[in-house]
């Protein structure tokens, strides 16, 4: 309960002076003036579109690849699929960005191809740890009763790993929504646009003017999608968690 009132505080504060400082047009700060409300709702949405892209690439892919390394067979692969998507994130954000200029040319397809290397790692992860980590001796049960290895992977393991997976996507949309500010140098469009014309023009408020809608932007998203985890959470598992 405290975290939330915290959260919702912050998201007020940010509002507030995203509000506060779009109302100063009427002041000129050297040859720039604040962004208009028309500025800030399209880059909002080109922003999000971005986000939206990337992370539906990353959670189609990055799903399904952490899961298979679950897979008898193919555990010997979990190591090297899960430390090669984390390369990703072990370069920083601006280098990878910048490196699809050349290979994909300016635009959008670029910053999205570079936001979902960036997101990846914690979707794979997420996804091979919380299948890898159910307890053998539930699996073992299910084989018991006669289930077949699809049935087991659908109606027991999947359900189970849900939270952490939804967890994994969580983490990585919010580090994409901070990411995408960045996408701006490759052709990309969004609040980088407004956050980096501040920093290129050494203007304060128009730096806030773009960083405080970004960090109102991935403190909604990731509260949405951490309801959507604890309703995907069942009960028994609420309840261990609690006791422990």
């Amino acid at each position: 309960m405290r975290r939330r009132v915290i959260l919702i505080g912050l998201l007020m504060l940010l509002v507030g002076l995203t509000i506060w400082i779009t109302n100063l047009e009427w002041i000129k700060e050297g040859v720039y003036k604040p962004f208009t409300w028309g500025d800030i709702m399209s880059a909002t949405i080109s922003h999000l579109e971005m986000v939206v892209i990337a992370e539906l690439i990353a959670i189609s892919i990055g799903v399904p690849l952490g899961i298979l390394v679950t897979r008898p067979g193919l555990r010997r692969l979990a190591t090297p699929v899960v430390g090669g998507v984390g390369v990703g994130q072990t370069i920083p954000s601006l280098a990878v960005i910048a490196i699809m200029a050349p290979l994909l040319g300016f635009g959008l397809n670029s910053a999205i191809v570079a936001l979902f290397i960036y997101g990846l790692l914690p979707i794979v992860r997420n996804s091979y740890a919380g299948i890898n980590n159910i307890d053998s001796a539930i699996v073992e049960a299910a084989r018991g009763m006669g289930m077949t290895r699809g049935q087991i992977a659908r109606k027991i393991e999947l359900p189970l790993a849900l939270p952490v997976i939804m967890t994994g996507i969580r983490i990585s949309t919010v580090i994409t929504v901070g990411t995408a500010e960045l996408a701006v140098l490759v052709g990309g469009k969004g609040l980088g646009l407004i956050t980096l014309t501040g920093v290129f023009s050494m203007q304060p408020l128009t730096i806030l003017q773009g960083a405080a809608p970004t960090a109102a932007l991935a403190i909604t998203l990731g509260f949405i999608l951490e309801r959507i985890e604890n309703s995907m959470t069942s009960r028994g598992l609420k309840v261990k968690a609690a006791m422990a």
